[in-house]
C-alpha cells in the first residue's frame, strides 16, 4: 500500500479532534484518508493509517464507524476500514490488517524480539524433562510423536531440533501482526502474540508469547476469562470460559471450556477439555476429557475419552515426577478409575476401577481391565462385541471438525487395521501360551500384575480369531470388487498380487496415523540424513505415507493368508476365496448379532428405572419410549441390521461372481 505525509489542514483537523503527535511527519496515510474518522488520539514513532470508509455492524445491530478513537499507538500499522476504539493504555510495535475492530482493549504490544510462541519448550510426558518438544505453527501430530517418543535415535532428534530452528528463526520480528477482519473486544492485556485473520478474542483476560493461526476456512475463537502463556492455538479452535494454558499446543479444531486448566501439553486435532486439568499430557486426536474432577497427566491418548474422576500417578518412587503410561487409541476409562503409571493399555480397552500395579496390555487390545478386591483382572477381546466400540468408531469422523484446507494431522480412524490386528495375532498365542503353561484346567491364569479368568481367556481367542477373519475378509473382498465374472485361477492371483512391497512387517501408531513401521523408519532415515530440508517437506512426507494406507495394508494382510486360512494367496483358487467369503459372512454376521443384543440391554426393564416415576409398568414402558425410542427403531439397532443385510449381500455377489 502506498501512503503519504499528512496534508496541513488533514492536522488541523485532527488537532480540532483533541489528537496529539510527537511528530506529525511521521504520521503516514493511505489515499482516501479521512481525518474526521480520527478522534482523541495519540500517536508516536512510526504510524501507518489507511482508508477509513466503512462502518461495522456489530451483534445486536449496533453500527459503528470504522476509525481510530481515544487510542494510544506508537509504531503501528491500521489496515483500510479498521475500527481501534477505547484503548486505554496502548497498542505498540504492530501492523493490523484491513477491517479489524479493537475496541476496549488495555494493553496490546511487542517489545523488542520476538518468536511468538514458536520454539517453546514443553516438557511433554515427563514433567523433569528428557521428551521436550519445541511447538510451532506447523507442527503435526506425526512430527511430534516422533520427537516425544523416538529419543533412542539422538541424530533424528538433533536433525528435528536444527529444522526447527529454522522455523523459529523465519518467525522472529520486533513487530506484531493481527490480520484482517480480527475482533478484539473487551480484553485486558495481549503481549507478543501473532493474531491470523478472522479470529474473535472476546474479554480475554491475558494473551502472552503466543500464535493464533486464524484464517477465513477455520476462524480461531478465544473467550472471556481465557489466560494463555508460551502457545499456539491452531485454525478451527475454540478457548473459552476462563481456561488456562501454559505451555501449550492446541491442535485443529480443539475446543476447551468450563475453567480447564493445562500446562506442558499438547493437543492435537479435535480434543475436548472442560472443567478439568492436564499436565505433561500428549493428548492425540479427539482425546476428550469433561469432567471437574478428571486429571490427566504424564499420559499418551488418543481417541480418548475420560471419565469422571479418572486419575492417574506419575509419582512411585522418591526421584519426583518422573514416569509415564500410554492409553493407546480409543481407550476409555470409567468413572474413579485410577491408574499407577508406569503401565501401557492396549487399544480400545476399558479401564474400571483402581489399577495399582504396572500393567501392559498392548497384546491384548479391546479389553477390559476390571478391579475387584485391589486385583486387576483382565477380559481379553470383550469390546470387539460392546456396541460402544462401534459407536465410537462411526462418530469420530462425524466430529472431524476440520475445516482448514491445510490439515496438519493424519488421522486414521480404522477399528480394524495391520496395527490392531498384528496386536490380536500376539494375544492369540499370547492367551495359548498361558494356557498351556499353567494348564487348560486352570479357573485364573496370570498375566504380569493381572488376572484372567478361565471363561475370559477362551472367548477372548475366540473373538480374536473372528476379528482376524472379519479384517482379512474385508480386504480380500475390496480387492476383488472389481474383478470380472468367470475369471480364472490366474486372474485372481494376478489382482491378488500386492502392488508395492512396502507393508510388510510391524506396523505403528503415530498419534493417529496407521503406518508400517519399515516406511517409517526409511522416511526417518532421510531426515536424519538432511534429505528432507524443512518442516513442511516432513509434513508432506507424512501426508504421502498416509495417502498409500490402503495399499501398505493389502501387502500386509496378502502375507497374512497362509497363517490363518492355510492357502497362500500365489496358490488361491476361487474355490479358496469362495471358503474365505464364507468364513468372513459367519464372523461379520456373528459379531453384529452380538452387538445386537449388547444394544438390546439399552433397552430392558433394568434401563427403564425412573421412567415413569408416577405410572405402573405400562406407563414406564411408554414413557421411556417417548424419550428413548423402541429398540426396532433405534437408528444404531437398524444401522446394525443394515450392516448385516449389506454385507450378505457383498459377500453372496463375490460368491456368485467365483462360482463356475
Amino acid at each position: 500500500m502506498d501512503y503519504r505525509k499528512l496534508t496541513a489542514e488533514e492536522i488541523t483537523v485532527l488537532k480540532g479532534n483533541c489528537c496529539s503527535a510527537a511528530d506529525w511527519s511521521d504520521v503516514l496515510v493511505a489515499d482516501g484518508f479521512d481525518p474526521s474518522r480520527v478522534s482523541g488520539s495519540s500517536f508516536s514513532g512510526k504510524i501507518r493509517l489507511g482508508a477509513f470508509r466503512k462502518d461495522f455492524t456489530l451483534p445486536g445491530g449496533v453500527s459503528k464507524p470504522s476509525g481510530v478513537r481515544n487510542a494510544v499507538l506508537h509504531n503501528v500499522s491500521v489496515g483500510d476500514d479498521c475500527l481501534i476504539e477505547n484503548v486505554s493504555n496502548y497498542i505498540a510495535n504492530y501492523e493490523i490488517g484491513e477491517g479489524t475492530c479493537i475496541e476496549n482493549v488495555d494493553l496490546v504490544y511487542v517489545d523488542g524480539e520476538s518468536s511468538f510462541g514458536n520454539g517453546v519448550e514443553v516438557s511433554v510426558l515427563n514433567e523433569t524433562g528428557g521428551r521436550e518438544v519445541r511447538i510451532h505453527e506447523k507442527l503435526g501430530a506425526q512430527i511430534a510423536y516422533v520427537e516425544t517418543m523416538y529419543r533412542y535415535r539422538p541424530g533424528l532428534i538433533d536433525r528435528l531440533n536444527a529444522l526447527t530452528d529454522s522455523l523459529v528463526e523465519k518467525s522472529k520480528s520486533s513487530v506484531g501482526r493481527i490480520g484482517s477482519h480480527v475482533f478484539i473486544r473487551n480484553t485486558r492485556y495481549i503481549n507478543a502474540v501473532r493474531i491470523g485473520d478472522y479470529a474473535i478474542i472476546s474479554g480475554v483476560s491475558r494473551l502472552r508469547n503466543g500464535t493464533v493461526v486464524s484464517n477465513a476456512a477455520a476462524p480461531v475463537c478465544i473467550g472471556h476469562g481465557v489466560i494463555a502463556d508460551d502457545f499456539i492455538i491452531c485454525s478451527g479452535s475454540h478457548v473459552e470460559d476462563n481456561s488456562t494454558l501454559l505451555r501449550c499446543f492446541i491442535g485443529q479444531s480443539c475446543h476447551f471450556g468450563h475453567g480447564y486448566s493445562a500446562s506442558d501439553s499438547l493437543f492435537f486435532s479435535n480434543c475436548q477439555g472442560e472443567n478439568g486439568e492436564a499436565c505433561a499430557i500428549f493428548a492425540g486426536p479427539f482425546t476428550v476429557t469433561h469432567h471437574k474432577s478428571t486429571l490427566l497427566i504424564a499420559g499418551m491418548f488418543s481417541f480418548m475419552n475420560a471419565g469422571s474422576g479418572s486419575n492417574q500417578s506419575n509419582h512411585l518412587y522418591k526421584l519426583g515426577p518422573i514416569h509415564q503410561g500410554i492409553l493407546e487409541r480409543g481407550s476409555k476409562t470409567a468413572s474413579d478409575s485410577y491408574i499407577l503409571w508406569p503401565s501401557r493399555v492396549g487399544a480400545f480397552s476399558l479401564v474400571m476401577g483402581r489399577h495399582v500395579n504396572h500393567s501392559d496390555t498392548s497384546n491384548l487390545p479391546f479389553s477390559y481391565l476390571i478391579e475387584q478386591q485391589n486385583t486387576t483382572y483382565l477380559v481379553p477381546a470383550v469390546n470387539l462385541r460392546s456396541v460402544g466400540t462401534i459407536r465410537d468408531a462411526q462418530k469420530w469422523p462425524k466430529r472431524d471438525g476440520r475445516k482448514d484446507p491445510a490439515r496438519l494431522d493424519n488421522i486414521n480412524f480404522n477399528l480394524l487395521s495391520p496395527y490392531t490386528v498384528q496386536k490380536m495375532v500376539k494375544g492369540i498365542d499370547l492367551l495359548k501360551n498361558l494356557q498351556y503353561s499353567s494348564g487348560e484346567l486352570s479357573d485364573v491364569y496370570s498375566f504380569h500384575s493381572a488376572k484372567i479368568k478361565n471363561s475370559a481367556l477362551k472367548k477372548g481367542i475366540a473373538l480374536y480369531r473372528t476379528a482376524i477373519v472379519k479384517f482379512l475378509g474385508n480386504s480380500i473382498i475390496k480387492r476383488l470388487e472389481n474383478l470380472p465374472a468367470g475369471a480364472s485361477d490366474e486372474d485372481i492371483r494376478a489382482a491378488l498380487r500386492p502392488d508395492i512391497p512396502e507393508g510388510t512387517g510391524y506396523w505403528v501408531d503415530l498419534s493417529g496415523m496407521i503406518a508400517p513401521k519399515g516406511v517409517v523408519d526409511d522416511l526417518l532415515d532421510r531426515i536424519e540424513a538432511g534429505k528432507v530440508d524443512s518442516i513442511e517437506g516432513i509434513n508432506e512426507a507424512f501426508a504421502a505415507i498416509h495417502s498409500l494406507y490402503y495399499t501398505y495394508e493389502w501387502t500386509w494382510a496378502y502375507g497374512k493368508y497362509r497363517e490363518f486360512f492355510g492357502v497362500a494367496p500365489e496358490e488361491m483358487t476361487a474355490e479358496d476365496v469362495i471358503s474365505i467369503v464364507r468364513q468372513w459372512k459367519e464372523a461379520v454376521i456373528g459379531l453384529d448379532r452380538t452387538l445386537y443384543e449388547d444394544a438390546r440391554k439399552e433397552f430392558n426393564l433394568a434401563s427403564m428405572t425412573g421412567f415413569g416415576a408416577d405410572g405402573n409398568k405400562e406407563d414406564k414402558e411408554q414413557d421411556f419410549e417417548h424419550v428413548r425410542g423402541d429398540f426396532e427403531s433405534n437408528a444404531f439397532v437398524t444401522a446394525v441390521l443394515d450392516h448385516i443385510r449389506a454385507k450378505e449381500a457383498l459377500g453372496d455377489e463375490l460368491i456368485s461372481r467365483l462360482t463356475r
